[in-house]
């Protein structure tokens, strides 16, 4: 009876159940379950057949057992809707919680059963299973907390106090009964309780709150990073804005109107970008494409007069596929800009975009030149560089490759991410 009992709740609960929660059919969970319930009670049916037992004492344990069962399913979810984040976020109090509630709903099987169950087994969970609870209650509250909060005292005296209160219990029975053995039981069960229940208890508390521990550390850890992106993301984003609005402003004083509203429309294009899309932890390649591809116009509308720069740029004109992490491919054409163009000296700039299956390449070369006395070193690498290998880092562990190579004369950049 009670494996066949167990086999309708396994496939209930771990096949039928799990299965709609997938695909939501309703008409499949109510044909499922009638016939796990009538395949059940079949099987039921016969075991108890095979014992002799009354059909109308049978049936009226079967449907009750039915009724149990959606009735453990709705409090186990009100459970999770009442003391769960957001709700509530004290886990102990969930846990102690539903533990009792499995012990109650157990209690009830076992009673409705008890045709079928041995009368030590109710005695073992109404009155051993409820009393063990009960001194693991007290080992949490009075004994294991007090000691890890380093009060000896107050943990010496509530043990000694339970100690005291079970031996005065047990003499009292002894000497009313005139059984004298009965103390004999007293001290086992002091012996159980300080050397068996209470370090089995204590070791499983100590294991449970490191695992709390752990789970609320990798919260922090998780917050901090998202935080930290949103940071790095801010610190890549708005510097490049006041460059590109000195531009526009010498443009709109050397030329006619019609180059300015061009450069104006992409700056507007790249502003919307940064808004919007740069927000996302994912975003489509061509998207980003383009936002480099304003950059480039818009510089080349700021160096279009200088003689010693010369700039070669490939980018890919085939339909670049998959989704990146915005701002990773702009720092390092934007560094090659900031620290590749002299207006005393030859300079280059190669730029090589390339879009295949499932990755993108960017190979940035540059010249390079000695630095101004009024530069700050810290900002040599460019703003935002180190971001951006922070944040490959976290996005493409493993399916990055960044290398970066300078000589006197020349900075070169190749990056590879795997989409």
């Amino acid at each position: 009876m009670p494996i066949v009992v167990y086999i309708g709740f396994y496939v209930m609960h771990l096949v039928v159940l799990p299965k709609f929660l997938k695909d939501k059919n309703v008409t499949h969970l109510i044909l499922f379950s009638i016939l796990t319930a009538a395949i059940t009670g079949a099987l039921s049916g016969v075991c108890a057949a095979a014992l002799d037992t009354d059909a109308e004492r049978f049936f009226r344990f079967y449907f009750s057992i039915l009724a149990l069962y959606p009735g453990y399913l709705l409090t186990a979810m009100m459970l999770r809707k009442m003391l769960l984040p957001p709700n509530f976020k004290d886990y102990h109090l969930y846990n102690s919680i539903r533990l009792f509630m499995i012990v109650i709903f157990v209690s009830v099987f076992l009673f409705a059963a008890q045709i079928f169950v041995h009368p030590a087994v109710l005695v073992i969970v109404f009155m051993v299973i409820p009393g063990v609870s009960v001194f693991i209650c007290y080992n949490y509250y009075l004994l294991y907390r007090n000691r890890l909060a380093g009060k000896i005292k107050a943990y010496r005296w509530f043990l000694w106090s339970l100690i005291s209160i079970i031996s005065l219990v047990f003499f009292i029975i002894a000497v009313e009964e005139k059984v004298p053995e009965i103390m004999l039981l007293g001290l086992g069960m002091i012996l159980l309780l300080v050397f068996v229940i209470f370090p089995i208890s204590s070791l499983i508390f100590k294991k449970y709150e490191d695992y709390v521990g752990k789970v609320d550390n990798l919260s922090l850890q998780v917050n901090q990073s998202t935080a930290n992106l949103s940071f790095l993301r801010s610190q890549i984003n708005p510097h490049f804005l006041f460059n590109a609005l000195n531009t526009l402003y010498g443009a709109a004083l050397m030329e006619n109107a019609e180059k300015t509203a061009d450069g104006i429309q992409k700056l507007g294009d790249m502003m919307r970008f940064m808004l919007h899309e740069n927000q996302m932890d994912k975003i489509p390649l061509t998207r980003e494409v383009d936002y480099l591809r304003n950059y480039l116009d818009l510089q080349m509308l700021r160096f279009r007069n200088e003689a010693n720069l010369e700039v070669d740029i490939k980018l890919s004109d085939e339909i670049c596929e998959g989704n990146i992490a915005p701002m990773l491919l702009i720092p390092f054409v934007e560094n090659a800009f900031k620290h590749g163009i002299s207006t005393k000296s030859k300079s280059w700039i190669k730029i090589n975009l390339r879009c295949l299956k499932g990755s993108v390449h960017l190979d940035v070369v540059n010249s390079i030149h000695p630095r101004k006395i009024t530069e700050d070193p810290r900002d040599e690498s460019g703003i935002g560089l180190e971001n951006v290998k922070s944040r490959l880092a976290h996005f493409y562990p493993q399916k990055h490759n960044l290398t970066l190579v300078a000589n006197d004369t020349e900075h070169f950049v190749h990056l590879s991410i795997q989409l």
